[in-house]
């Protein structure tokens, strides 16, 4: 009778343990499950978030495109990242436009184009970048050397992505075709207005 009581004692134990070792499990389990759920909710709330406002913020900064001409609303994907195409009058502050299809470049200022002026873009071996950027740094006169060139004093330079300018260009004349490197060439009178105009943190956008 001792031993059988023991055994049973022994019994309820093992029950009890597994019992409550299943349930322990369970809870982990769930509270796992529940964990993953809220990270994977909370991270896709962020993205959206996050895809919202570079939607949103690019906007303003943004230029008319005579391929989305009549739809403010049509998107244009640039270097993977999303641009709003808005109607350029209604664009607060000044920013500077470079049209590449019609090699030229235009300053607005609260909707307004206060001047422009024809390009040279990259040529097809040496593209200019397509995006919305602002301009970082301005000298008044800078060194500019690469594979193939060395451009000593180029005038009025306005750096706005990399190694991508805006500047005057003293060495040729042919302004409406693609000549450069990838940089924007101006004349160099229009180039003294445009760097005296544009302050740094100017957006440029090049489409």
């Amino acid at each position: 009778m001792v031993v059988e009581e023991g055994e049973r004692k022994n019994m309820n134990r093992r029950s009890i343990y597994t019992v409550v070792s299943s349930s322990i499990r369970r809870l982990v389990y769930v509270v796992t499950v529940a964990a993953l759920s809220f990270a994977v909710f909370a991270t896709s709330g962020s993205l959206a978030q996050a895809d919202s406002s570079l939607t949103g913020n690019i906007g303003d900064v943004t230029a008319d495109d005579t391929s989305v001409a009549g739809n403010p609303a049509a998107m244009e994907a640039v270097e993977g990242v999303y641009h709003n195409i808005v109607n350029a009058a209604a664009v607060k502050g000044k920013w500077i436009e470079v049209i590449l299809s019609k090699q030229k470049l235009i300053a607005w200022q609260d909707g307004r184009a206060v001047m422009s002026s024809l390009i040279s873009s990259g040529t097809s071996r040496h593209p200019t970048r397509r995006g919305t950027f602002r301009v970082y740094v301005k000298y008044r006169a800078t060194r500019m050397r690469g594979p193939g060139y060395d451009l000593p004093g180029v005038p009025y330079t306005m750096y706005y992505s990399g190694s991508y300018a805006v500047h005057g260009a003293y060495w040729h004349n042919n302004f409406g075709h693609p000549m450069s490197h990838g940089c924007v060439n101006l004349p160099v009178a229009f180039s003294q207005r445009l760097y005296a105009w544009a302050p740094v943190g100017t957006p440029v956008v090049v489409h």
